[in-house]
């Protein structure tokens, strides 16, 4: 729709509406999980990087997390590197970790601070590795079969979990008024690269920056109950009881597990929205409707 065709009456009303959010919510911290479907789509990633600029133009300090598992397997199959999977999660050699940091480090993290300057903001892209932010461990997964005694530890290589996470960095940056950018690369203590889940890293930098919101994009429009309603507002206590009666489950467990771990951490509101819808950011904090699942510890 081009400006000349809008009416100037719902402008005004949509500022209007916005208002109240941007006072609440200027000089505060907003961590966003970018992938998905806004990740790949041309019309969706234009959406986003204006979103987050103008985010930062109202006096909002969004900081960005963004995954790349589509990209990472387009390349290993390029390079004729096999994919393998346990639980989900990329079984990550040397050589596939490589491709990680090429891909998460580079392609990707590079193309993110590309569009967010072309739509006039000022971003810097970072890994974990960059000031030592994010101090990681190798994740250990078990396995357990009806017939085993005990469970089985498989070693799935260069996939960590977040150990530690220091916002010196970022807090720099954002109060120098740049868009830090960060692909979920990880360092140990050995100077081992680890490859981390970005919801996970999105979350446990959530808590570590005091953060107003965690944002998680989804391909999906929300949480849902039983019936394929989506749940718009729950607390922490519903949501411990949708895990309980097997309402949440499967793929959308450990996003949830996630949001739910940063609430309690001491972030304000965590939010599962629809990274399918234009717009889905702004939609989210800046109107009374918004376009996903809301969770807080409230009540």
């Amino acid at each position: 729709m081009s400006s000349a065709s809008r009416d100037p009456q719902v402008v005004v009303e949509v500022l209007s509406e916005a208002l109240p959010y941007i006072q609440q919510f200027s000089g505060k911290t907003v961590v966003v999980k970018y992938g998905g479907n806004a990740m790949t789509e041309d019309t969706l990633i234009d959406s986003f990087a204006r979103n987050i600029v103008l985010m930062k133009e109202v006096g909002i300090n969004p900081v960005v997390v963004h995954g790349g598992g589509p990209q990472i397997g387009s390349l290993l199959e390029k390079l004729n590197i096999e994919s393998r999977f346990v639980n989900g999660m990329r079984v990550t050699d040397s050589q596939t970790m490589d491709v990680v940091e090429m891909v998460l480090g580079g392609l990707v993290n590079k193309s993110i601070v590309n569009l967010i300057n072309q739509s006039g903001g000022k971003a810097i892209g970072l890994t974990g590795k960059d000031g030592a932010q994010i101090r990681a461990r190798q994740l250990k997964v078990e396995h357990q079969s009806p017939e085993m005694t005990a469970p089985e530890i498989i070693d799935i290589g260069h996939v960590g979990e977040v150990e530690s996470i220091s916002t010196d960095l970022i807090e720099m940056l954002a109060a120098r008024d740049f868009i830090p950018v960060i692909a979920p690369i990880g360092v140990d203590g050995k100077g081992n690269s680890y490859n981390i889940n970005a919801d996970l890293v999105a979350g446990k930098l959530a808590e570590a920056l005091n953060a107003e919101k965690l944002m998680l994009l989804t391909n999906v429009a929300g949480l849902m109950n039983s019936e394929g309603k989506v749940l718009t507002g729950l607390t922490t206590v519903q949501v411990d009881g949708l895990i309980a009666d097997g309402t949440i489950y499967g793929g959308m467990l450990p996003k949830i597990r996630c949001a739910l771990d940063a609430v309690k951490g001491g972030v304000n509101s965590a939010h599962i929205i629809d990274g399918r819808v234009p717009h889905a950011v702004l939609l989210e904090i800046f109107t009374n409707a918004g376009v996903g699942t809301l969770i807080t510890d409230a009540g």
